[in-house]
């Protein structure tokens, strides 16, 4: 079983590049190779902080030797009157690199049989490696030395090995040989005999190269050193990511601070921790230690001087942090309202202050419509933005919402307003839950509704690059908040009212409006494609102004869904179809006349149908009432002509016709469905 390693050594890696750096190895290897025609069954990617590396599995010797025919010349041409090769021949012969006498005639062409010996793995790797490892794309490329080629860090060596034979290799400079290098403080070079050899003899040399397992070391013996003190482990998947891909041979190392800093706000201290400092927060029966675990890239038993240098970098974070919160409470939470008059929201859309009133507003509509008290809601509507201008904020921007949520309670604030104020920044991200209290979720709601509203106002354009004032999630966040809490919201009223509170004139609202209506339609189907398939969310939105009522739609879809999966629903989709195609317009379509009739078919069409009256009836009554009717349908159309001489006849029948896809259309845009 042939086997083929590469190893890139470097300077230290960007963290943020190597999952990167691993999935483009794996797919440009694989790409190579596949266009080349060599065979290979797998293709395993390793990475450390100082390592890229690649083994391929099952790799071919060489390419297979291939036989095949070319086209030449038509016969006449090929030969002169004698029957000679003429000079059009003997170029296609030379041209293929075949001997002119091998030619032959067949179908009154002339033909070429070539064979084509398959080149060697071992030769195409010594180009094909290069290229793959410098096309690597990623941020922050650099130079070094002299050289013209940019890479993520510099490389220092390279291991090149087909089987236990040396495959020559250079890149900047660096000639590939069998020597790859241990961790810094271990076996500064060693021997790779053979690719199947890789992982054990680096794991000797105290680097764990395999990502997955290194992340499964830093688990288990992060978990074991906690439970040593009594204490559980709070890990965050993130964190997890970052430390793997920082550490070659990860030792846990159980640190301390002083207990007097457990005062602040809980989610500052877990902030400084795991964000600033990349340390895991130990926590017992559900409370916060004054204790956490580093992850050290260390070979050694002494860790003094690991833990005295981390105790003493928290400290200092945290003794910032302390202080600014001594300040900040000096003064109520709403005393740092008028600040944000100082503060810009967006050019030419005031200051942060006239977007919270702007906010308030907006939270009191959507309230009054829920018919729910107002009260925490425009209080925490009032508040949402405070802390904004705290220095503790200020210090740790990501911290918005959780910092205003505790000085608010600090400052005799309910519960209620100051959950509200940390939830209404909720979701976070597309993953993460929407608010659970209903000051957070209809404060979160105009929050976000003046931001997009605002962003679009202001001509910005929404591109893959770029999303200002993150507007495509904060869309997400106002329709996942009203799908997944319940909320009967009109926000078709509420986008138009929003318009109306910018401060500033638009000459054409209802080309905004309909510019952010759209919008967010787009992204209400990006959103619910995962459990509707997209040319029934389309029939199901395009027949009705869905904004204005979320549910009514996640109903209609699941109605239509059911719909469509029914094994009758061929006849159903044809039924409706051939209505909707004669129906091309909604003009000039007036009741109809029973006394026109003509044909039994279209009487007993008509009969059937005026029982249903699609506005009175819920969907799923309408969905029987209408499955009822399509062998009236089908009759229909076996049996009347639509297009009679007659224009009144024609016309009753247009008439009888489009009522009845009226009464479908109260589901959905069926045309739209493909079967």
């Amino acid at each position: 079983m042939n086997k083929y390693l590469l190893e890139i050594g470097t300077e230290e890696l960007a963290y943020k590049f190597i999952p990167s750096a691993m999935e483009q190895l794996k797919n440009e290897f694989s790409k190579t190779l596949e266009e080349n025609e060599i065979k290979f069954s797998d293709i395993k990617v390793y990475a450390t902080p100082r390592r890229l590396a690649v083994i391929i599995e099952n790799i071919a010797e060489k390419q297979e030797d291939i036989e095949k025919t070319i086209k030449g010349p038509i016969a006449n041409i090929a030969y002169d009157e004698n029957g000679n090769l003429t000079k059009a021949a003997i170029g296609f012969a030379n041209k293929n690199g075949i001997n002119p006498e091998k030619l032959y005639k067949q179908d009154n062409y002339v033909w070429a049989k070539i064979e084509q010996k398959g080149k060697d793995t071992k030769e195409l790797l010594k180009s094909a490696v290069p290229n793959i490892i410098l096309k690597l794309k990623g941020t922050h490329f650099m130079r070094w030395a002299d050289l013209d080629i940019k890479f993520q860090r510099p490389i220092r060596w390279i291991v090149s090995l087909f089987n236990e034979e040396k495959v020559e290799v250079e890149i900047a400079n660096i000639k590939s040989s069998n020597i790859t290098r241990g961790h810094r403080f271990s076996k500064t070079e060693i021997e790779i005999k053979n690719p199947d050899e890789y992982l054990a003899v680096l794991e000797s040399a105290n680097v764990i190269a395999d990502v997955q397992k290194r992340k499964e070391t830093i688990v288990k013996l992060a978990k074991e050193k906690a439970k040593e003190i009594g204490a559980d482990i709070a890990i965050d998947e993130d964190l997890l990511d970052e430390v793997t891909f920082i550490t070659e041979w990860p030792i846990p190392v159980i640190c301390s601070f002083e207990e007097k800093y457990l005062q602040i706000p809980e989610k500052v201290v877990v902030t400084v921790m795991a964000v600033h400092q990349r340390y895991f927060p130990l926590y017992k029966e559900g409370k916060l230690l004054n204790k956490f675990i580093t992850i050290s890239n260390y070979v050694g038993d002494t860790f003094e001087n690991i833990k005295a240098g981390n105790e003493r970098v928290v400290k200092a974070r945290l003794e910032d942090a302390i202080f600014f919160v001594q300040e900040d409470t000096q003064k109520p939470l709403l005393a740092y309202l008028e600040a944000l008059k100082g503060v810009t929201f967006q050019k030419g859309f005031g200051s942060v202050y006239d977007k919270t009133q702007r906010i308030c507003q907006l939270s009191k509509s959507i309230a009054k419509e829920l018919n729910i008290p107002t009260q925490t809601i425009e209080r925490t509507a009032l508040l949402c933005k405070a802390d904004l201008v705290t220095k503790l904020v200020f210090e740790f921007t990501e911290l918005q919402g959780y910092i205003g949520a505790d000085y608010a309670l600090r400052s005799g604030e309910t519960k209620e307003v100051s959950k509200g104020i940390m939830e209404h920044y909720f979701p976070l991200n597309a993953d993460s839950e929407v608010a659970e209290s209903i000051e957070g979720q209809v404060v979160g709601i105009a929050d976000k509704i003046d931001t997009v509203v605002t962003v679009f106002a202001d001509g910005k354009k929404i591109s893959g690059s770029q999303d200002p004032l993150g507007v495509r999630r904060a869309t997400l966040g106002i329709l996942k908040t009203i799908l997944n809490k319940d909320l009967k919201i009109n926000l078709t009223q509420l986008l138009k009212q929003t318009i109306e509170l910018l401060p500033v004139q638009i000459e054409d609202k209802n080309k905004l409006f309909e510019t952010v209506k759209s919008f967010m339609e787009q992204r209400l189907i990006i959103l619910l494609s995962d459990k509707y398939k997209h040319d029934i969310l389309e029939a199901c939105i395009s027949e009705k102004d869905v904004l204005s009522d979320l549910k009514d739609l996640t109903v209609r879809l699941d109605i239509v869904s059911d719909i469509v999966n029914k094994e009758t629903y061929s006849q159903f989709h044809e039924s409706i179809n051939r209505i909707i195609r004669l129906i091309k317009t909604e003009n000039d379509f007036t009741a109809v006349k029973e006394g026109l009739f003509v044909i039994q078919a279209e009487k007993d069409l008509y009969n059937a149908a005026k029982n249903i009256n699609e506005n009175t009836l819920d969907y799923n009554q309408l969905e029987e009432k209408l499955v009822k009717i399509i062998p009236f349908i089908t009759e229909f159309f076996d049996k009347v002509l639509v297009m009679d001489k007659d224009e009144n006849i024609k016309q009753n029948r247009l008439n009888l016709l489009y009522s009845i896809k009226q009464k479908f259309a109260k589901l959905a845009d069926f045309s739209k469905i493909v079967f």
